[in-house]
């Protein structure tokens, strides 16, 4: 591989705070979007518990998933990363963790504190997983308490319900795992991947509510491209294959739909067409309903086989103006902060509920969106678990970022449509998107 010991590159240079420059009118462009965060890190995990190597095809080079490479380094395995071919090659054990005693860095990824929390379970020895501050502050109790119902020796180190945690590893018991899931559905799907390989069979329910249940859904996907097949009964009750190991080989992952949903999102504000080349209208991934939203919204919505080939295609008329709309985000939250970008050029108010658990992401989304778009000169209502939005006079504004990429990635779209907004921090996109400032740029060359 062409990188030393498989390093993940770096964003380009970005200065502290970066100016946005208005487009000026209608948008005509293609764009393949980077890999899916979600679906890379799900195919690590797949990939070092299949039993022989596997090469990830189209995977996403960024911050989250260099944590979950070098978590799986950490714990004896081989990964090794090549951007220039976007190529991720990884040794997979069959279900055998190489390291009996490892300590685990994983930043501010939440998927692979989450999902190697599970994974280290497999293993014989001791486990640290840690992460920044903002890691700290985030909850992965509903997890341990899951972990611990079927036997497994694990615990946050400060006993407060966030990391640090630390696994005392014997092997995963089987058995039945209750998981609440009113928090998060990662909690869910880290379990499941693990599943297979415990010393019996393991079922996993969902007790709670249910939140980002499609994310669930993806992961089932996953598992079943490496050939584990899972029963399920109703939506909240999962019973993987036991006893049948995740294959080799290699395994193609299409585009970010989150990513995706910028890009759409930039038509819909701008006017003109937009068209996603590398992410199916069958995706797995939840967030590529984003463009039926759009739809609603008064846009138009092609998907499926276009020219060119297969892709998501979002295009509005200039003439014809953004409706605001009300919408359930429970199945996709990370789209809210794109979609509050779209708001603030739509006719009315927009709402937005269901959305509650973006108070435990990079950082609290339903405030910081609240206070940011009230600096561009929205009227903002925040309720517990709700947005509600009406457009008022453009404010010249340097929006705050708060180190979460989503925060800088969707306020950045506001800037595209109306001269005087600056993002501050904008070099946190590196966390899932590094090139994303450079694509944006692109689009005052594609004016329609």
């Amino acid at each position: 591989m062409s990188t030393p010991h498989g390093v993940f590159p770096t964003a380009p240079a970005l200065p502290p705070e970066l100016a946005i420059r208005p487009v000026g009118g209608p948008v005509n462009f293609e764009i393949a979007v980077p890999g899916s965060k979600s679906i890379t890190n799900r195919a690590m995990i797949c990939g070092a518990l299949a039993d022989g190597p596997v090469t990830l095809t189209g995977g996403l080079f960024a911050d989250d998933p260099h944590y979950m490479a070098e978590g799986l380094r950490a714990l004896g395995f081989s990964v090794q990363a090549d951007p220039a071919s976007g190529r991720i090659r990884i040794e997979g054990q069959g279900g055998r963790i190489p390291a009996a005693d490892a300590d685990l860095f994983v930043g501010n990824a939440g998927t692979a504190m989450r999902f190697l929390s599970a994974f280290v379970c497999l293993g014989r020895g001791r486990y640290r997983l840690d992460g920044t501050a903002r890691m700290r502050e985030r909850p992965i109790a509903d997890l341990i308490d899951g972990l611990r119902g079927v036997g497994v020796k694990a615990r946050c180190e400060f006993e407060n319900g966030c990391p640090p945690v630390i696994v005392e590893a014997a092997g995963l018991p089987g058995g039945t795992a209750q998981v609440d899931g009113s928090r998060s559905s990662q909690y869910v799907s880290a379990l499941l991947m693990a599943a297979p390989y415990a010393a019996s069979p393991l079922t996993v329910e969902v007790t709670g509510e249910f939140v980002s249940r499609p994310y669930v859904e993806l992961t089932l996907r996953t598992m079943s491209d490496f050939g584990l097949l899972t029963a399920t009964e109703g939506q909240r009750k999962y019973s993987p294959t036991h006893g049948v190991t995740y294959r080799p080989g290699v395994y193609a992952i299409e585009g970010d739909a989150t990513a995706a949903s910028y890009f759409l999102a930039a038509a819909a504000i701008l006017g003109g067409r937009a068209c996603v080349t590398n992410l199916r209208a069958d995706s797995p991934q939840g967030d590529v309903h984003f463009a039926s939203i759009l739809g609603r919204m008064g846009c138009r919505v092609r998907q499926g086989i276009l020219a060119g080939g297969r892709g998501i295609e979002v295009s509005r008329d200039p003439k014809t103006p953004l409706k605001a709309v009300h919408v359930d985000l429970n199945d996709m939250p990370d789209v809210a902060q794109t979609l509050a970008a779209v708001a603030l050029f739509a006719e009315g108010t927009s709402h937005f509920i269901n959305i509650g658990n973006l108070r435990i992401k990079e950082t609290d989304r339903l405030k910081a969106l609240a206070q940011e778009l009230t600096r561009l000169g929205a009227d903002v209502e925040e309720g517990p678990d709700e947005l509600e939005i009406t457009p008022g006079p453009p404010k010249d504004a340097a929006v705050e970022t708060y180190d979460d990429h989503r925060m800088a990635m969707a306020l950045a779209l506001v800037g595209l449509g109306r001269p005087g907004v600056t993002v501050k921090n904008p070099a946190c996109v590196a966390k899932t998107y590094p090139g994303y400032f450079q694509d944006l740029e692109k689009l005052s060359a594609s004016r329609a």
